[in-house]
């Protein structure tokens, strides 16, 4: 590729994140759950398995509380999530996955584990792990959710 072709870094790093949000998207409507939309998903995918409040996902999503606050209500009527007690904090009210999330999730970590063997085959192991070893080193510094 010469130096024309060649893109920012930081282009470089979304190109690959765009591509794997997409096919993992097309996998998920075509498994039947074509009743959301990619904005929805974007906050879906934020949910934590024991469950999330909304103004962590609001934070993690980027997007105000409100905002947050409608995509989730769409998701529940949907099916997706429900609003539970916290138990941690009887005022507060966590976001956990309904079993129709909980399959949404097996096809997107299918449709994923596909894509990451399909990089690993075209890159080689030793240039797969390499990449994956300085995105985690990464993280560590551009992250603020790492844990």
């Amino acid at each position: 590729m010469d130096d024309e072709q060649r893109v920012d870094l930081g282009t470089s790093l979304f190109i690959p994140y765009r591509y794997t949000e997409d096919r993992m998207f097309r996998a998920l409507q075509d498994a039947g759950f074509d009743d959301w939309t990619l904005a929805q998903c974007r906050v879906f995918q934020r949910v934590a398995q024991d469950g999330s409040r909304l103004t962590d996902l609001a934070d993690q999503a980027q997007m105000t509380k409100q905002s947050a606050s409608v995509m989730v209500d769409q998701l529940e009527r949907l099916g997706y999530v429900r609003r539970v007690p916290d138990p941690a904090d009887g005022r507060a009210r966590l976001i956990v996955m309904e079993p129709r999330g909980r399959r949404a999730v097996e096809v997107a970590k299918a449709t994923l584990d596909e894509i990451l063997s399909e990089w690993k085959t075209y890159l080689g192991t030793r240039n797969f792990t390499l990449l994956q070893q300085i995105l985690d080193q990464l993280r560590e510094i551009t992250d603020p959710y790492a844990r």
